[in-house]
């Protein structure tokens, strides 16, 4: 099955004529009013000199957008993202065709039949994170091992929500035959109910990374014995039911089309009516949904609506147990995001049970 399963991962660019090449000789400001002109451009001679020029078109934009306030950000990230896709670097037998340039493995692993292709610099910068963190591993509060995330899955930067599900298993007293793990992502959620002693885990996602890398990270020990996976959106083809649903959504409403990498932070206005509709087929009567969320929209004025809220209030399908929260703390030394509106924000699980 994974064989059949096409990853996600930057997309090859072979222009039909050279691109105008960019290296400390040329001048700045010139190169960043091409690429507001949709002209694109090449890193040549040092992979620094692709740092220096996204330094210099972060702080041309933030003249632009100097706000701080959610709204402003997110302009200037999409303006960022959008200019900083015309800069590109070229790859040649899986290496960065410049001077003191990382070794990033993805190149070989991802794009194997490829020898001499170009790549945005930024998605360069993010197959060198991932690699790194793919290579070193993620150590995590709540396991005991360390995760290696596969490119292009999301892992967690903040601990607060997984030390309250942690939290929260410690105290269940249900039965632990099987349990769902709806968008399993990296696996750590999996991961944590196995650890708590849950004989068998269905995990579900729609990126196909995060099949193809979970696959690979279980191989044959005895964790794949106890997880199954499905590329498939919401439950799959996991029909029976189950004592434990966990899902842990996105935590902000989509306010513009998204590309792959967002459906890992925004929801579209489908997603929580169709989970629950599925989940109260999947859910045993005495059985528990669990959904880790945040009061990160409340806080950011994303919407007014809390989804949770929303079907406990009109879908006449499940009855709160328990809502537990937890302050959210400083991210990990993992990720540069921006923290300076995320101060108030609260982690949330949600306890329901069907009615």
């Amino acid at each position: 099955m994974i064989s059949e399963i096409t990853i996600n991962k930057p997309e090859p660019f072979l222009p039909e004529q050279p691109l105008p090449q960019f290296n400390r000789s040329i001048n700045v400001k010139r190169t960043i009013r091409g690429l507001e002109a949709g002209k694109p451009i090449m890193i040549t001679e040092f992979y620094s000199n692709g740092l220096q020029l996204l330094k210099e078109l972060q702080m041309h934009l933030k003249e632009k957008f100097p706000g701080d306030s959610f709204t402003e950000q997110r302009a200037y990230r999409s303006a960022f993202r959008e200019l900083s896709s015309l800069i590109y670097i070229k790859i040649v037998d899986h290496q960065l065709n410049v001077k003191k340039a990382p070794s990033i493995g993805w190149l070989e692993k991802l794009y194997p039949e490829n020898k001499s292709f170009l790549l945005p610099f930024t998605k360069v910068q993010g197959l060198n994170s991932a690699w790194q963190w793919n290579l070193n591993g993620i150590t995590l509060p709540v396991l005991r091992n360390k995760i290696h995330p596969y490119y292009g899955v999301y892992f967690p930067t903040r601990f607060d929500h997984l030390i309250l599900f942690d939290n929260w298993l410690k105290r269940y007293e249900g039965p632990k035959k099987s349990a769902i793990d709806v968008g399993i992502g990296s696996g750590v959620l999996s991961f944590q109910m196995v650890k708590h002693g849950f004989q068998k885990v269905f995990g579900t996602d729609t990126n196909p990374n995060a099949i193809v890398g979970l696959t690979e990270t279980l191989g044959d020990t005895k964790l794949s014995r106890k997880i199954d996976l499905d590329f498939a959106p919401l439950f799959g083809k996991f029909e029976k039911q189950t004592e434990l649903i966990v899902f842990n959504p996105p935590w902000l409403p989509a306010s513009q089309e998204m590309d792959t990498n967002d459906e890992a932070i925004y929801y579209n206005e489908n997603l929580f009516p169709e989970f629950f509709a599925a989940a109260k087929k999947r859910l045993l009567p005495d059985g528990k949904l669990v959904i880790i969320f945040s009061n990160l929209a409340e806080i950011t004025n994303a919407t007014e609506t809390h989804p949770i809220e929303k079907e406990l209030a009109e879908g006449g399908r499940f009855k709160l147990v328990n809502c537990l929260k937890r302050k959210v703390k400083g991210a990990s030394d993992k990720t540069k995001r921006d923290q300076n509106w995320r101060g108030e924000e609260m982690v949330e699980l949600w306890e329901l049970t069907g009615v």
